[in-house]
C-alpha cells in the first residue's frame, strides 16, 4: 500500500484542505493499492498561488534557459533511475502490460522530456527585425500558470506532455491527475523536488469533476493543457473561450489503418494488430479500424482473426502478457456494451467478444475483432477505447481514403504496403494530425496533435514550445543595436 497523507503544493507536502480521499485499485487483481487526498477548491486556490508567486517571484522567474535546461537535465536522471520502479507502478495502476508500460509510458515519457531539452537548446526566445520605423525585438515569454489535467490511461507520458513545455517555456503548473491513477503523479512529485525543481513550479491536486472545474476556470491560470475525451475537451475549450483562456485540448480518435492491395498482410499483422490494442485498446492513436481492399478481404480477415486470437491475455506483470485489464468496471462494460452494439448492427464476431478464463478478477475483455463491418456503424465512428479493432472493406484507394476522412476525428492513421511511394501519397491525403506508413509511431522531435474533434492545438516539438509561450513586440528606436537575452 502506497498511501500519501498530503499534497504537493509549493515545492512542500502540505496538509490539504479536506479529508475525503481517491483509493486505487488495481485493475488486475481489484486490490487497494494505494490511496491520495481529493483536493478541495482551497486546495485549488493553494496552488494556483503557489504556481504564481513562483512565475512572478524568485529564482525561476528570472531564471534562463541555461537554467532552465540545467533543471530539466536533472529530472531526467531522476526519471531514468527511477524507471523501472516507474514502470511497475503504472502497471500497478493502469493495468498496461508491463511490456508497454516500460516503452509506451516509461520509456516514452524520457523521451518526451529528451526532446524538449534538444528543443529548447536550439530555440531562440528574442529575435531582432527591422521594421518600417526601426528595429523591433520579437520576444517569446512564458504563458504563465498552466492547468495540466491528466487522464487515467498513459498518466506520466501526458504529464511530461505537458511539464516539459512548462519547464522549457519558464511557466509553472497546477497538475491534476485522474482520480483513477494518481499515485503515479506524487511519485513524479518526489522526483522532481529531488531533482531541484523550483517551489511552486509542479503542484499537485488530484480532484473530481466540480473542483477540476473551479481550476480552469480559476481567473489565476493563464492556460488550460488537457487530454481526455471529446464531450470534456468541448466543455473545457467552452470556458477557455468564455474567459479568452489559452488552451490545448488532445482528445479522441477513430482512426484507420488502410492496407494497399499489395500489402504483405502475414508480415505486417502483429504489429498492425499491435498498434490497434496498445494499452489494452486504450489509447487514443490507436488503429481501431482496419480498411482492407475487397479483392483481399477474406483472406486478411482470416489472417487478422488467427493472430487476434493468439494474443496472451493476463497478468500485466508478466512480460509474455500481450492485453492486460481495462481501468475500471465502468470501462469494461462500456467496452461490452459496444461489442453488443456492434453485432446488433450487423457486424460479426470474428474472435473475442467476451471474458476471457484468466486466474485473476480483473476488469478484462478478449481482444476483439470485428468484420463486416460498414463506417457508419456505431463502432466504426465511435471511440470505444478497449481491445477492440474492426475491419471494414473498400474498393478502390479514393474510396479508402474516402472512408479513412468519413469520421468525426483526425488524430492518427497509417497506410500499409508495398510501394512506399504510393503510400505516401495516401498518407498526404488523408485529414489527420499523425500518420505512419508501414507503421504507427509518434515522432517526438514533431508536432502531436488532431483534426476536427480530435483537439486544438499540438504538442511536441518546437511548435509544442509555442504553446506555452506569448509573443510581445518591442519596437525601438531607429539605429539601435540591442543585446538579445535568451
Amino acid at each position: 500500500m502506497t498511501d500519501y497523507k498530503q499534497l504537493y503544493i509549493g515545492g512542500e507536502w502540505v496538509d490539504p484542505a479536506g479529508s475525503d480521499r481517491f483509493e486505487v485499485v488495481n485493475p488486475a487483481t481489484l486490490e487497494v493499492i494505494g490511496s491520495v487526498p481529493e483536493g478541495t477548491k482551497a486546495d485549488v486556490d493553494r496552488a494556483v498561488a503557489a504556481a504564481r508567486a513562483a512565475l512572478e517571484t524568485g529564482p525561476w522567474a528570472g531564471a534562463t534557459k541555461a537554467e532552465r535546461l540545467e533543471v530539466m537535465r536533472s529530472l531526467q536522471a531522476k526519471l531514468l533511475e527511477a524507471s523501472d520502479e516507474l514502470a511497475n507502478l503504472v502497471t500497478d495502476e493502469v493495468g498496461a502490460t508491463i511490456l508497454f508500460s516500460h516503452f509506451g509510458q516509461i520509456g516514452a515519457t524520457n523521451m518526451v522530456l529528451d526532446a524538449y531539452v534538444k528543443v529548447l537548446e536550439e530555440f531562440e526566445f528574442e529575435e531582432l527585425r527591422q521594421d518600417i520605423l526601426g528595429p523591433a525585438i520579437v520576444r517569446k515569454e512564458p504563458v504563465g500558470v498552466v492547468a495540466g489535467i491528466i487522464p487515467w490511461n498513459v498518466p506520466l507520458f501526458i504529464s511530461m506532455l505537458k511539464f516539459a513545455p512548462t519547464l522549457a517555456s519558464g511557466s509553472t503548473m497546477v497538475l491534476k491527475p485522474a482520480p483513477d491513477t494518481p499515485l503515479s503523479a506524487f511519485r513524479f512529485a518526489e522526483l522532481a523536488q529531488e531533482a531541484g525543481v523550483p517551489a511552486g513550479v509542479l503542484n499537485i491536486v488530484p480532484a473530481d469533476r466540480e473542483v477540476s472545474e473551479y481550476l480552469v476556470r480559476h481567473p489565476d491560470v493563464d492556460k488550460v493543457s488537457f487530454t481526455g475525451s471529446t464531450a470534456a475537451g468541448r466543455k473545457i475549450g467552452a470556458i477557455c473561450g468564455e474567459q479568452l483562456k489559452r488552451c490545448t485540448l488532445e482528445l479522441g480518435g477513430k482512426s484507420a489503418a488502410i492496407l494497399l492491395d499489395d500489402v504483405d498482410i502475414d508480415g505486417i499483422a502483429d504489429e498492425l494488430l499491435s498498434a490497434g490494442i496498445m494499452n489494452n485498446g486504450q489509447a487514443c492513436v490507436a488503429q481501431t479500424r482496419v480498411l482492407a481492399p475487397q479483392s483481399r478481404y477474406d483472406e486478411i480477415v482470416g489472417v487478422l482473426t488467427e493472430k487476434m486470437a493468439a494474443q496472451v491475455v493476463g497478468d500485466p506483470t508478466d512480460f509474455g502478457t500481450n492485453v492486460g485489464p481495462l481501468i475500471n468496471e465502468a470501462q469494461r462494460d462500456r467496452v461490452e456494451g459496444y461489442i453488443q452494439v456492434g453485432a446488433d448492427e450487423g457486424a460479426r464476431v470474428a474472435v473475442g467478444g467476451g471474458r476471457p478464463g484468466t486466474d485473476q478478477q480483473g476488469w478484462f475483455v478478449e481482444p476483439t475483432l470485428l468484420v463486416d463491418v460498414t463506417n457508419d456503424m456505431r463502432v466504426a465512428q465511435e471511440e470505444i477505447f478497449g481491445p477492440v479493432v474492426s475491419v471494414i472493406s473498400y474498393d478502390d484507394v479514393d474510396d479508402a481514403v474516402r472512408i479513412a476522412n468519413d469520421s468525426d476525428y483526425g488524430l492518427s492513421g497509417s497506410v500499409w504496403g508495398a510501394d512506399v511511394d504510393a503510400a505516401l501519397d495516401v498518407a498526404r491525403r488523408v485529414r489527420t494530425g499523425t500518420y505512419g506508413v508501414n507503421m504507427y509511431g509518434m515522432a517526438f522531435g514533431s508536432p502531436f496533435g488532431g483534426y476536427k474533434q480530435s483537439g486544438l492545438g499540438r504538442e511536441l516539438g518546437p511548435e509544442g514550445l509555442e504553446e506555452f509561450l506569448e509573443y510581445k513586440t518591442i519596437n525601438l528606436p531607429a539605429g539601435t543595436e540591442p543585446e538579445l537575452k535568451y
